[in-house]
């Protein structure tokens, strides 16, 4: 992989890890409970993801924002949200007896996530487009 490609990889996940953490501080999740923070997390990268990478790859030139991609939806997004955190938060509460909560949380991340993901496409491909080409 190019080294400006890993760059901005790593520069994007250097900004995306503690904008988590932000996101886990604002949001107060009670010990045996719905994982909101991480819910809302993965449920808005999601989206931008969906949207900005269909705005970028059908209507940029590829090769003017060639590291704009790679920094936000890998690095910067990458980062931001986590599929391993929703993990072992699923386990965590089977294992602490709470095995409806602990797949409900599991099966709502995943399908809200792909409803968003789509939603984030749709309105991408909606946008107005500027007048003379992209």
């Amino acid at each position: 992989m190019p080294r400006d490609v890993v760059a901005v990889v790593a520069t994007g996940g250097a900004l995306g890890a503690p904008a988590r953490y932000e996101v886990s501080q604002l949001i107060h999740v009670a010990t045996d409970s719905f994982p909101w923070a991480t819910f809302v997390t993965n449920l808005s990268g999601a989206f931008v993801l969906g949207l900005f990478l269909t705005f970028t790859l059908e209507r940029l030139a590829s090769t003017r924002y060639h590291l704009l991609r790679p920094f936000f939806a890998i690095g910067f997004l990458g980062a931001f949200t986590t599929f391993s955190t929703m993990a072992v938060e699923t386990v965590t509460l089977e294992k602490d007896g709470y095995v409806v909560l602990g797949v409900g949380y599991l099966i709502v991340s995943i399908g809200a996530g792909l409803v968003v993901t789509y939603l984030g496409i749709a309105i991408a491909r909606r946008l107005p487009r500027r007048a003379g080409g992209s």
